[in-house]
Order: C-alpha cells, then sequence, then structure tokens
C-alpha cells in the first residue's frame, strides 16, 4: 500500500548551528522564506567551546563564543527563523523536495536545503586535553594566539597547518615549540624553510605529547621523546597554551552519497557560490572552507548561501 503521509514542508531548512547556519537563518528569514534550522550534535557550533572571541566585528570588550552563538540564534530567531533540536541522520536529494531525516525518525520535505554542518577538530584523545579545553588547549592559533602574548606555547603536528599556526604564534608569543611526532615535517619545503627562519620556533621532532598539565589552566606538557625506542624519556615543557594542529574533519558523511567533496570531505562548491553540485542544495561555512575556518567567513558564507537560496526559489517556483 502507497504511503499517503503528508510531510512537513519547508522553504528553506538549514543544517547545522554555526555562524553559518544562523546568518543564514537571518538573511533568509528577512527574505520571508520561513526557515528552519536544526542545530545538530554540537549546537552553536565549535565556537561554544571557545572561551574569548576578540576577532569577530561588533564586538569590541570581547566576547565568549557561548554568547556570540546566544546572540545569532537569537536574532535569527527575532526575525521569524525556527531554531529546533535535532540531528540529521538521512537524507534524499534525487529530486525536489528533498527528503531529510531527523534523528532517524521524522522526515521533513525541504524546498532547498543549506548545508552548515562545520568541521571538527582532530584531538590527540588525552583526558587532560578535554580537561583544560578552552582553558589553554586550543585548536585555533589564529582565534586564540591572542591571550597568550608575550608567553611560550606549544603547537602540536607537522604539516602545512602546524606551521602556519607556529609562524602565527611566533610574532605573538615569547617562544613556540612545535612538537613533531616524526622526525621531519610533511609541510611544503616553502613552509619549512618559514619555520626553520623563525628564532623563536624550536622545533622538537620524534616528540609525542603524553599529558597536559597545570592547575587552573595550562602550566606545561609533558612530551616522550623517541617513543618506542632504547632512548625513550619523558620531558617536562613549561608553556601556557597548546595548539592542536593536526587537521580537521567536516561533517559531510551523511550527504556524501549525493554531494561531492574533495579527498578530504570537504563539500565542493562552485566557485565565488555557495551552491553544490546538486541544484537546491548550498553549502557554507567550515564544511566546505578548508583554508580559512573563520567564525566572520563563516557568517559571510552564510550570508550568500541565503542570497542565493532566495534567487534560486524565485527562478524555480
Amino acid at each position: 500500500m502507497e504511503n499517503t503521509e503528508k510531510l512537513e514542508r519547508v522553504k528553506c531548512l538549514i543544517i547545522g548551528s554555526g555562524p553559518a547556519g544562523f546568518t543564514t537563518g537571518i538573511y533568509a528569514s528577512r527574505a520571508n522564506l520561513r526557515p528552519v534550522i536544526y542545530e545538530g550534535i554540537q549546537p552553536g557550533g565549535q565556537l561554544t567551546i571557545t572561551t574569548e572571541i576578540d576577532n569577530f566585528p561588533g564586538y569590541p570588550e570581547g566576547v565568549t563564543g557561548p554568547v556570540m552563538m546566544g546572540d545569532l540564534k537569537k536574532q535569527a530567531e527575532r526575525f521569524g527563523c525556527e531554531c529546533r533540536w535535532g540531528i540529521v541522520t538521512d537524507v534524499n536529494f534525487d529530486k525536489r523536495p528533498f527528503i531529510v531525516t531527523i534523528d532517524d525518525r521524522d522526515k521533513i520535505e525541504a524546498e532547498t536545503v543549506v548545508i552548515a554542518t562545520g568541521a571538527s577538530a582532530k584531538y590527540l584523545g588525552l583526558e587532560s586535553e578535554k580537561k583544560f579545553m578552552g582553558a589553554g588547549v586550543s585548536a585555533c592559533a589564529t582565534c586564540d594566539g591572542f591571550f597568550y602574548r608575550g608567553k611560550d606555547v606549544a603547537v602540536v603536528g607537522g604539516g602545512d597547518t602546524a606551521c602556519e599556526e607556529a609562524t602565527y604564534l611566533s610574532g605573538i608569543c615569547n617562544k613556540v615549540y612545535l612538537v613533531v611526532r616524526k622526525n621531519f615535517l610533511k609541510a611544503s619545503k616553502a613552509m619549512q624553510e618559514r619555520v626553520f627562519k623563525t628564532p623563536n620556533i624550536e622545533i622538537l621532532f620524534e616528540h609525542t605529547t603524553k599529558e597536559v598539565i597545570g592547575s587552573d589552566g595550562v602550566d606545561g606538557v609533558v612530551l616522550t621523546k623517541k617513543l618506542g625506542t632504547p632512548e625513550e624519556e619523558d620531558v617536562e615543557i613549561p608553556i601556557h597554551g597548546f595548539f592542536l594542529a593536526i587537521g580537521h574533519h567536516p561533517n559531510s558523511e551523511v550527504f556524501s552519497k549525493y554531494i561531492d567533496t574533495d579527498p578530504e570531505g570537504y563539500i565542493k562548491t562552485v566557485p565565488g557560490r555557495q551552491s553544490t553540485n546538486i541544484d537546491g542544495v548550498f553549502a557554507a561555512g567550515d564544511v566546505m572552507d578548508p583554508v580559512y575556518r573563520q567564525a566572520i567567513t563563516s557568517a559571510a558564507a552564510g550570508c550568500k548561501a541565503a542570497l542565493e537560496v532566495e534567487r534560486f526559489l524565485q527562478e524555480n517556483e
């Protein structure tokens, strides 16, 4: 027997609730599209685990991540955006309207979809790392480096991102330790040369992080040198900031059957646009941006996505 159940239909369904998702909601609401946001597994996105944000325009005294995301949510709701708890567990983008499944249970028809699910920073998995998250441990030097001016910090990683983070921090901090598990850097030659030429960056090859230590905040890190060899030994280094730069993982798996991604899983969009390979499906923020990964660039992408949704609906009534 044919299933005749009538599904809820929305004009603009936004998946994810970071700066990209909420900004999409603000613009789509003001365009009278009555958007619905499903906030996902981490409502507010990565910024909810960030203590102070000093580089987002409009907050001259700085703001905490949770407060800023709360402000963005209130602004979206003020214009009529509906924010809901729930995780998208399946999608069917074969034809419009698209079918989106929430929490393996509820299904919604969406005339357009904006994917703003973000990317998750990769961590080492240490209990001490979790303990000091937002209190000395960070996965974004550009976001949090300012708080460690004149202090000693460590960056974990050996690729381009780690070298970029270390170089950035070297202009702010007293000393930067680059903790590299291998006995070589994986970064490009240009990035390696930049690091080698920076006098206050010290590279610790063949060092593995064992534990982040401290009381009220990070006071140091215990590293294991030459792990698994006869020369293995633990080394303790006093630092105030511990930065992870071992990569990010875009939260795009649930869409991968339909949406084109790069080898790392970042959603591909038309250059200069937020549209994907599926007409009516757009992407914004860190899920499609492996380069900048900033709140302000995510918000800008959300703005563009909403404007593109509006135009698409006008052209495809």
